[in-house]
């Protein structure tokens, strides 16, 4: 049984980024909190806490505290409370997130009413949301959208979510433009997401079985995940090798393996060492 593992599996430069920066942090100052966790998986979460990183669910008062932000971003309320209330903070927001942010903004201050394609819940577009001085208009899904809502909006700025999957983001545009008269799009799907999605097109034609690594919390695995499993229904999430079935590889010749933004290496190597374990049968 051969094993193809994706290029582009594993960590992003913001993930990488934003983990280092916290290590160092971490490493060269005492107290240092987040308000929640730094990326979304497990692993890398409880390496971080190790290093003396503490999560918060509130700011208290913060003299002689760091507070670091994740990479996701966060808005710009809780950066300015945060600092009156005297922390020092600590930036690790993904650089393509912040990119986001800035193009949000300057698309506001032309006047437009600013949606967001993306997750309601997800913490990088509370942060995008939190950017702006209205409340912007958060798209998840085409079935999901409110016409009525839609419909009295003369001229949209329209920014999406980095880990968006760009088919979802293709089918609300097409509804959208044909309700609103002057449309300002800006694709702010990252590229290491276009790379990751480009190669998930062709992982499940390309192998028998498609396995893709990652926490059950992680948006861009569950969207790979989504995008393998409608080219090939042989397609598994998992985020250990433990989770692995025996069963999944029945009579199959090839696995091709990839993994989230936020998975780490040593996640890979064990999902990796485990298939090579298992004889085909």
């Amino acid at each position: 049984m051969k094993i193809n593992l994706a290029k582009s599996a594993g960590f992003c430069s913001g993930v990488k980024r934003a983990i280092t920066m916290a290590l160092e942090t971490a490493g060269s100052r005492k107290k240092v909190y987040m308000l929640g966790d730094i990326v979304h998986n497990e692993i890398v979460v409880e390496a971080v806490r190790r290093a003396g990183i503490k999560k918060i669910s509130r700011l208290s008062y913060g003299k002689g505290k760091t507070l670091l932000i994740r990479a996701h971003g966060s808005s710009r309320a809780v950066i300015e409370k945060a600092l009156a209330r005297g922390y020092r903070i600590i930036d690790a927001t993904c650089p393509m997130v912040k990119e986001i942010h800035k193009i949000a903004c300057e698309m506001e201050k032309k006047g437009y009413r600013i949606i967001i394609i993306g997750d309601k819940k997800h913490d990088e577009v509370r942060g995008i949301v939190g950017q702006l001085k209205e409340k912007a208009l958060v798209i998840d899904k085409p079935q999901n959208i409110p016409l009525e809502r839609v419909k009295k909006i003369r001229s949209a700025g329209i920014v999406v979510q980095s880990t968006q999957n760009m088919d979802n983001v293709k089918r609300i545009l097409e509804i959208l433009r044909k309700f609103i008269p002057e449309v300002s799009f800006c694709n702010t799907i990252c590229n290491p997401t276009r790379i990751k999605q480009e190669e998930i097109k062709n992982l499940p034609k390309e192998n028998s079985v498609v396995i893709i690594i990652g926490s059950k919390t992680s948006a861009n695995t569950k969207r790979l995940y989504e995008i393998s499993h409608s080219i090939n229904p042989r397609s598994y999430r998992v985020n250990s090798a433990g989770e692995i079935k025996k069963s999944w590889l029945k009579g199959a010749e090839s696995v091709g393996i990839t993994a989230g933004a936020s998975t780490p290496e040593s996640s890979i190597k064990e999902v990796t060492k485990k298939l090579e374990s298992i004889r085909p049968f």
